[in-house]
């Protein structure tokens, strides 16, 4: 059974008992990545970045990688079931969750939401994708009045996101959230205008 491994979560310090930005990194990566977002981030959110609980590469991933879509949600689901045990470890620390994720980060920020749609509060998802198929929490996030919240991001250059995986998360994105779509001039990464506007959508949202 995946486990997230409490012991390496990057946290910055928020208000207290206010609202928990939950940050995960890409493929390959590890908890310090997307952290160093941090000083950037509005300041009275608590930021706790967390580490994929697959060792991959040198780094640490969600889920398996495949370029193609699957709609096999067996260990997406797995690796999300730990995030939300480990939410239930803070005891009702925060009043909302917000996510925030990067590539396949985002695809488990969205996957969280299918899963327990009563939970957050906003989705940043950042050059990422939709994993396929369809879940019994899905149709109540299409009927949630008002939808949550969530910001999609793609650079017209990124070339680690299948074409086929974007286009077909559009429309499933628009059908289920309350969507801000932005594309920027860039590859697979996060550019200084990009995070500008994940704090500006934070702000909108709420956090």
């Amino acid at each position: 059974m995946l486990q997230i491994d409490a012991d390496v979560v990057r946290w910055r310090e928020g208000e207290p008992d206010g609202e928990l930005l939950l940050v995960m990194h890409g493929i390959g990566s590890h908890e310090g990545d997307l952290f160093g977002l941090a000083p950037h981030l509005p300041a009275h959110l608590t930021v706790a970045s967390l580490r994929g609980p697959i060792p991959y590469g040198g780094g640490f991933a969600w889920f398996e990688f495949s370029p193609v879509d699957s709609d096999d949600h067996a260990v997406i689901d797995e690796a999300a079931q730990a995030v939300l045990a480990w939410l239930d470890g803070l005891e009702g620390r925060f009043s909302r969750v917000h996510l925030l994720g990067f590539s396949q980060g985002g695809a488990m920020a969205v996957q969280l939401a299918r899963l327990a749609p009563d939970r957050f509060a906003s989705i940043a998802h950042l050059a990422s994708f939709v994993h396929a198929g369809e879940l019994p929490g899905d149709a109540e996030l299409a009927a949630m009045q008002p939808r949550i919240p969530l910001l999609t991001t793609i650079g017209d250059l990124d070339e680690v996101i299948n074409r086929d995986k974007i286009e077909r998360s559009a429309p499933w994105l628009d059908a289920h959230f309350d969507v801000d779509r932005r594309t920027y001039h860039r590859a697979h990464s996060i550019v200084a205008e990009e995070l500008a506007d994940v704090v500006a959508f934070l702000l909108r949202a709420g956090a």
